[in-house]
This record gives structure tokens, C-alpha cells and sequence, in this order.
């Protein structure tokens, strides 16, 4: 069984959350995921001016968060790399999350979990525990993952929805020791971003109509496997 956060799946608060927006609340229109990290990679740089001297290791999450995340490792000239989160779906209704696993942690949302069953918990776990581990030997080959301990670890996603599988990665670089976490994300539901507590939020718009990521999007079309392993063997990693 993997770990739950204050055994309740509740996140610990840690320090005081303090996200930061963009100029235009209603929200941004990106011609593709490209554009939208560089975008992003501005935005980094506006909030966190000092961010390049902190050799900050960038986290993907797959698969179009990486996609975003090569074009934030490249704008900071930094090493880029891949953390797989894996949603966790009710079992007759497998688009509704319950939790989210990344890297040994699993994160449950206790309003939805409350009504599975134990069983029906642990045997979606490790179906998804699987599928991660498969996707990882896929994404990384035989490479070792970054060590996150003590760093500055910016994880980046293509849009924060819902939030389930972002929170179980910033549970999962918490977990590892970062020293100081950002979640960075083109943009984000305003209800989603506050509920970010253990780590810094930086988006390029907030925007109080979200319905879906891909709306702020004109090309939004689904990363591939192939793409995720190409973008990081071709991206250093120091």
C-alpha cells in the first residue's frame, strides 16, 4: 500500500501558498503547447527573477507537460526531466478521480474515495502503479531519475483542471526532499489553484471561466509516447 499524507490523504501545510497570475484573468489563447511554455518560461522568469541561479531541475508531467516543460528547461537553460502521475479513476467511472499516485506517494481526495470500497482502492492502485512503472521504463530507458533532494524542482503541466494528478506530483518532490517546489502551469481553474498549499503556483492567467484545459488552447491535440521519449533524450540532463 502506498503512503497516504497525514493518513488521510489531506495535504500537510507547510508553508503559506502564494500563486501568482498573469495580467489577463480571463485567459490566454496558446497556439500550441510550445507557445504556451514559452509563455510560461516568461512568466517564471518575471516572478522569479533569481530562478536560473538556482540550477532548478524541471519536471514534465507526461504527456503534454513535457511538451511544455522542454520548452521551460530550454528558456532556463536547465536540466529537463519526467515525473509520471497517474490518475487514479472510480472504478465505474473511470474520468472521475479518487487520487492520484507519483513516485511511491498516493494522494486521495477523501469526498470521493469515501465511497469505494477498500478493495476497489487497492486493486486500481496497483493497476496504475503498473502502468506508471511501464511508462517510466518507456520515458526514461535505463536512465536514473534527477535527485530532487535539496534542489529547486519546477514542476510543469500543460493546464491545472482539476489538480488530482499535480497535487500527487508535488506530494511525490516533497517526498524527495526538494528544497523549494514550484508548480508551474500555463493556466489554472482559480478553485484548483488554491487548493495548491505546499508548494508555489506560477500561471500565466487564472481565469475565472475554465471549463477545460483545452479551451485556452488552439492546438491541443494528445502528446504521444514516442514524443515524450524524444523530447528527453534530446533535452541535457546535468
Amino acid at each position: 500500500m502506498l503512503p497516504l499524507l497525514n493518513g488521510t490523504g489531506q495535504w500537510p501545510r507547510v508553508a503559506m501558498m502564494r500563486w501568482t497570475i498573469g495580467d489577463g484573468e480571463r485567459g490566454p489563447r496558446f497556439t500550441d503547447r510550445r507557445a504556451a511554455g514559452r509563455a510560461l518560461a516568461t512568466r517564471l522568469r518575471e516572478v522569479q527573477p533569481d530562478l536560473h541561479a538556482s540550477s532548478p531541475l524541471i519536471l514534465g508531467l507526461p504527456r503534454g507537460g513535457v511538451v511544455v516543460a522542454a520548452e521551460v528547461a530550454t528558456a532556463l537553460d536547465a536540466p529537463l526531466d519526467v515525473l509520471v502521475v497517474r490518475k487514479l479513476g472510480v472504478p465505474w467511472h473511470p474520468e472521475l478521480a479518487f487520487g492520484a499516485i507519483a513516485a511511491g506517494v498516493r494522494v486521495l481526495n477523501p469526498s470521493v474515495a469515501s465511497g469505494i470500497g477498500d478493495a476497489d482502492i487497492e486493486r486500481v492502485t496497483q493497476e496504475e502503479t503498473q502502468e506508471l512503472l511501464r511508462r517510466e521504463k518507456r520515458y526514461r530507458g535505463d536512465r536514473p531519475p534527477l535527485e530532487l533532494r535539496g534542489r529547486t524542482v519546477v514542476l510543469v503541466d500543460d493546464g491545472l483542471a482539476t489538480g488530482a494528478t499535480a497535487r500527487a506530483a508535488v506530494a511525490a518532490a516533497n517526498a524527495a526532499q526538494a528544497e523549494h517546489v514550484i508548480l508551474a502551469v500555463p493556466v489554472a481553474a482559480p478553485d484548483s489553484a488554491q487548493a495548491i498549499t505546499d508548494a508555489e503556483l506560477v500561471a500565466v492567467a487564472l481565469p475565472p471561466d475554465f471549463y477545460a484545459v483545452g479551451q485556452f488552447y488552439d492546438i491541443f491535440d494528445q502528446t504521444t509516447d514516442a514524443e515524450v521519449t524524444r523530447i528527453l533524450a534530446e533535452h541535457p540532463r546535468r
